[in-house]
């Protein structure tokens, strides 16, 4: 229903020096003149104006700055009002019902930034950049969904569209001239180009998928070890505050303890386990279950071992990283799977965060690379990608030429579908769930 005009709160909810409420649809100027009592031709695009807003009485509810955006140069391609009032949850309550009074409804989640994308004012990736930005628990996170903001990753995907394009009309020119003899040069020719213009930067794309999702959805790391190798020290050195209790008693952890911390940008969730060791205690056997219930569901597991007390690594569990921990009292040689460290002098823990990063899918994203950062983009290019080697491997075959073209359009429907080309609804539901309310 794009037709009618939309409001909502725009800033979080709480106290706060100011609350932001957005208008927009086609009657945005008519109901913020009917909120201020006043003749709208006063107010000029993108200057600020002090009002006054008034309930059904005409008492006045709260006073801010109004700004007016007229279509098509704003945010929704609309008519924009934005009103800056006091950060009171009863005000700004009150001020978003007397909107709902005067003609406007409730937005839906993410309804601002759908309008946008159908009027044109950006696509569908960029969309996602929007809630990327939001949701991005990491500088680099959110450099990141800047560049998606700003439209590179779509223009990668389009000079994708573009190429697949031209070679795809090489097959269909093939297929309106069935009397020609094609020469099978044509079709090495056709297949080369194909897989460097077009396979290899989406196999590029693909490789980075896995540090892009985990900049935004993040990582789990558990660590695990007997007591009293250091696992407390170790989440209170990579956290930077002593977030855990450390005792020199046994069994002190007896819970999971998580704390979050970053690494190389990407946000990680860090688990200390309880120690695992034999015991009749029924609270820390539970807490050893959960240690070891923790590390089954981690995307990474650290294992600690103390280099004075050869019995903590006696037996190794399956684990990603194995780290010697106390190595300024080693009691002697180490086996080589492990990583010296000593958390008590702060010496190696620069080369497990390396490790762990790379663990995590870290990359070099310097220079002008994109990255895939969402799922939905993961899927479209796998999909596409198995388009058209299913198309390549039919090249050759002229008696099949047709099904080529066919699998190489439904590879361009695919990117396509990056950019909220084809069935644009499904996509639209789809991808404005995830949003909140306001933007």
């Amino acid at each position: 229903m794009t037709d009618s005009t939309i409001a909502a709160i725009a800033t979080p909810p709480g106290r706060g020096g100011v609350s932001i409420i957005r208008i927009s649809g086609t009657r945005a100027l008519q109901v913020a003149a009917d909120l201020c009592l006043k003749d709208a031709s006063v107010w000029q695009p993108r200057m600020a104006y002090l009002c006054d807003w008034h309930d059904a009485g005409g008492d006045v509810l709260d006073s801010g700055i109004l700004i007016y955006f007229p279509a098509p140069n704003s945010y929704t391609g609309e008519d924009v009002i934005e009103l800056q009032g006091h950060g009171s949850s009863v005000l700004i309550h009150a001020l978003i019902e007397r909107l709902f009074a005067l003609g406007c409804r409730a937005a839906e989640p993410g309804e601002f930034t759908r309008r946008a994308v159908e009027h044109n004012k950006m696509d569908l990736s960029q969309a996602e950049a929007v809630a990327a930005c939001i949701d991005a628990a990491t500088v680099r996170a959110g450099k990141q969904a800047q560049r998606q903001l700003h439209g590179e990753f779509g223009r990668t995907i389009e000079a994708l569209m573009d190429r697949l394009t031209g070679l795809v009309a090489h097959v269909e020119a093939s297929l309106d001239f069935p009397e020609e003899e094609i020469p099978e040069l044509f079709f090495s020719d056709l297949g080369a180009q194909m897989q460097t213009d077009v396979v290899e930067p989406i196999q590029s794309l693909l490789a980075s998928a896995r540090l892009g999702e985990r900049l935004f959805d993040g990582a789990s790391v558990a660590i695990i070890g007997a007591p009293n190798v250091g696992k407390s020290s170790l989440l209170n050195r990579l956290a930077g505050r002593d977030r855990a209790i450390v005792s020199d008693i046994p069994g002190t952890t007896r819970d999971v303890l998580e704390v979050d911390f970053e690494v190389h940008g990407i946000p990680v969730r860090l688990a200390d386990t309880a120690g695992m060791r034999v015991s009749d205690d029924e609270i820390e056997q539970e807490g050893v279950r959960r240690a070891a219930q923790t590390a089954q569901q981690a995307d990474a597991v650290v294992f600690v071992a103390d280099a004075s007390c050869p019995d903590s690594w006696a037996d190794l569990p399956q684990a990603d990283i194995y780290l010697m921990n106390k190595m300024d009292i080693a009691a002697g040689a180490v086996p080589e799977c492990f990583m010296p460290v000593s958390v008590k002098r702060n010496e190696g823990l620069v080369a497990l965060q390396h490790k762990l990063a790379g663990l995590l899918g870290d990359m070099d994203i310097s220079g002008e690379a994109v990255i895939v950062t969402r799922e939905r983009h993961r899927h479209a290019l796998q999909q596409a990608l198995g388009l058209i080697e299913t198309g390549l491997q039919r090249l050759h075959d002229e008696s099949v030429l047709e099904l080529v073209a066919m699998d190489w359009r439904s590879a361009w429907s695919a990117l396509g579908s990056i950019l909220g080309i084809g069935d644009i609804e499904y996509i639209l539901d789809r991808v404005f769930s995830e949003f909140c309310i306001g933007k």
